[in-house]
């Protein structure tokens, strides 16, 4: 039975959600302002109170009031506040407004005053000059500060994604440690390393005939004889010069755009799943073996995402959704590192 309490802001499509559930939270309450995330989310975590608007326009009393919770009761407060200002993939025009919800974390931080408080972001966070702002709130208010930066392929996702991991604990929780934090995880939780052909394997195992989600984005011919050109393993470099984009060749360096049209190898992990995951232009998102893009359930279940789990909206939006998300096996492992400080124990613990 699950025992610990949580609440899930920037909840996306629900990643996160499903994930602590998974890890034994009761998921309490969510919120999510993009209309089809939050449909998502409504359709697979009906009993859990979804706010559907901007987390700048919910107080926290709401959250309270919705949840039966008193101040101070909650177990979990996870954020995950909108990366791309932080991302190494910004394009240059930084939202200064939207990087700033990173610090409005703290009105809820303050307000509801939760046990443990959980932010996950991309790495670039920790460069950021809000972090410390953050960070000196959180120590006034009583809370230690654990950090790293966490590959998602050490929680046995079949990806590589690195994370910035920020864990705040409130004073009067008991547990203190000083260890990696994947120490936390219990030795029953499997950090085994996963490949794509296992992804894909139970995907074609386990997956549902029809599945509407079992599409892969539409190309045009051009993009469709450069798909066909990239042999297994390979990526534009690999392309004839006919079928090599103008840009590419202005490019000088290897470096530049390099994943651009490469192929997913099987016996790896998959590269980072961005919200362009099934465009085989944006990145290396080719299928390993068959001349088209991932499909939008290919690309969730290497998020590892249910393989039933319900989507909507359009292509583009859902595509965003499961780039935007926090890998489910991921957010799982994390979940059980809260518990484990929750509990006040290490529980991968031999004594």
């Amino acid at each position: 039975m699950p025992t610990h309490s949580a609440v899930d802001l920037f909840a996306g499509a629900g990643g996160a959600t499903r994930g602590l559930k998974d890890a034994g939270f009761r998921m309490l309450a969510a919120v999510e302002n993009d209309p089809e995330a939050a449909e998502t989310y409504r359709r697979n975590h009906r009993r859990v109170h979804l706010f559907r608007e901007d987390v700048r326009s919910v107080e926290p009393e709401e959250i309270l009031s919705a949840t039966g919770l008193a101040h101070g009761e909650l177990d979990l407060l996870k954020a995950c506040p909108p990366c791309q200002g932080f991302s190494s993939l910004a394009n240059g025009e930084v939202d200064e407004r939207r990087n700033d919800l990173v610090l409005d974390v703290f009105r809820f931080v303050e307000r509801l005053r939760p046990r443990v408080v959980l932010l996950e972001n991309v790495p670039g966070l920790a460069r950021d000059r809000r972090l410390p702002k953050l960070n000196g709130l959180l120590t006034d208010a009583g809370y230690r500060l654990r950090a790293a930066t966490l590959d998602a392929s050490l929680f046995g996702v079949p990806q590589r994604r690195k994370r910035f991991i920020h864990f705040a604990i409130r004073e009067d929780v008991s547990f203190v440690f000083e260890g990696d934090l994947l120490e936390l995880l219990p030795a029953r939780f499997s950090t085994a390393a996963r490949t794509v052909r296992h992804a894909l394997d139970h995907l074609q195992r386990h997956g549902v005939n029809g599945d509407p989600l079992n599409v892969y984005r539409k190309s045009s011919a051009a993009v469709q004889r450069r798909i066909a050109a990239v042999p297994v393993g390979g990526n534009r470099f690999d392309l004839p010069e006919e079928l090599q984009l103008a840009c590419h060749k202005r490019l000088k360096t290897a470096r530049n755009a390099a994943s651009s049209y490469g192929r997913i190898k099987l016996d790896g992990p998959a590269p980072t799943m961005t919200t362009r995951c099934t465009t085989p232009a944006c990145g290396t998102f080719i299928h390993p073996t068959e001349n088209r893009g991932l499909t939008l359930r290919e690309a969730a279940t290497l998020q590892t995402f249910p393989v039933k789990y319900e989507f909507y909206g359009t292509y583009g939006s859902i595509e965003r959704q499961i780039g935007n998300a926090v890998p489910v096996r991921m957010a799982k492992g994390l979940g059980l590192m809260a518990a484990a400080v929750l509990m006040g124990e290490l529980i991968n613990s031999n004594a």
